[in-house]
């Protein structure tokens, strides 16, 4: 098992430039998706009564201009669909320097708690990223249910296809952060879906199970949506990566505060362990005295350390 500390971790990695080529207008490279060429108002202007039955996983179906938008880059909240369900997500497009290789950012929480905040999208996007932030069905008037990790999944994979699908964004592989519970939804990505490149898990869950003991404040949420994890031990074990770490073939880096009461340490070395007797790539990172959410400083510091470590595994999966 490998454990770097902060400034170790930033020895030796590079960033990477951006150059000049400006898009003039959105476009889609996903074949057979029947939202090309969409206004920013969608299909012909009608948003209350789109259905995604007719489009394929991952089309754009209506996306709306968000005025946090600047010179520098274009943010929208995005409609698209997934498994025959509408739902959201924030798409941050630079301004320059395109194309640029695609992230994924998994959110945590579930429904108002762990809400993707737009500024996490945007200043990660100002890296030198296309970004998507998935809001999972079921929340900010996606339809169906948010099933914490359940067939939720299928959100991920389809943002994955979405963000393929954009001229904005170069080829393979998508780079994916996880935080909190987004970690279990990033790292289901690393499971099924080809095509990933590094995966960061920021604060996260690793084991559910372990979560339902030592968070009593989440049981309830927990036994309703997932079930109790004596009645129900194959949901549990199919939403915990420590569970599956052998079958993750993405390089992983994992970080943690060591005074997070929300979801503890114990995650972080429970994956690394997983993960090295698996004999998967992979760095541990504590960041001692921080907890669940970094102070302003040090959360900037961790965004250009993950921004750094993707650029080096990116740079590496080209050779």
């Amino acid at each position: 098992m490998t454990s770097d500390r902060f400034k170790d971790i930033e020895k030796g990695l590079s960033g990477s430039g951006q150059g000049e080529k400006k898009p003039e207008q959105k476009k889609y490279r996903g074949e057979g998706c029947q939202a090309k060429g969409l206004g920013e108002t969608g299909l012909a202007g009608q948003g209350a009564g789109l259905t995604s039955h007719s489009y394929p996983d991952g089309c754009i179906v209506q996306k709306e201009r968000l005025e946090r938008s600047t010179r520098w880059m274009t943010a929208y909240k995005v409609t698209y669909a997934s498994q025959g369900l509408l739902v959201k997500g924030y798409l941050i497009l630079p301004e320059q320097g395109l194309p640029l290789p695609g992230l994924l950012y998994c959110r945590g929480g579930i429904g108002r708690v762990g809400m993707v905040q737009l500024s996490r999208a945007m200043a990660l996007a100002k890296l030198g990223y296309v970004v998507f932030a998935p809001f999972y069905r079921g929340n900010e008037g996606g339809e169906g249910r948010d099933e914490f990790g359940g067939a939720d999944r299928q959100d991920v994979f389809s943002a994955l296809t979405l963000l393929r699908s954009l001229n904005e964004t170069t080829s393979d592989p998508i780079s994916v952060i996880g935080f909190s519970r987004g970690a279990v939804m990033a790292l289901l990505a690393a499971k099924k879906c080809t095509g990933i490149g590094p995966v960061v898990v920021w604060s996260g869950v690793s084991d559910l199970r372990l979560t339902y003991e030592e968070r009593v404040d989440l049981r309830r949420m927990l036994k309703r949506v997932v079930g109790h994890p004596r009645k129900e031990p194959d949901k549990y074990i199919d939403r915990s990566p420590v569970e599956w770490a052998e079958q993750v073939n993405s390089p992983i880096l994992i970080i943690h505060g060591s005074e997070d009461d929300h979801v503890s340490p114990e995650h972080a070395y429970r994956l690394a362990r997983a993960l090295q007797a698996a004999g998967k790539e992979h760095s541990l990172l504590i960041r001692e005295g921080l907890g669940h959410r970094f102070p302003k400083v040090e959360d900037e510091q961790t965004m250009m350390t993950i921004h750094l470590w993707i650029q080096r595994k990116l740079t590496q999966s080209s050779k």
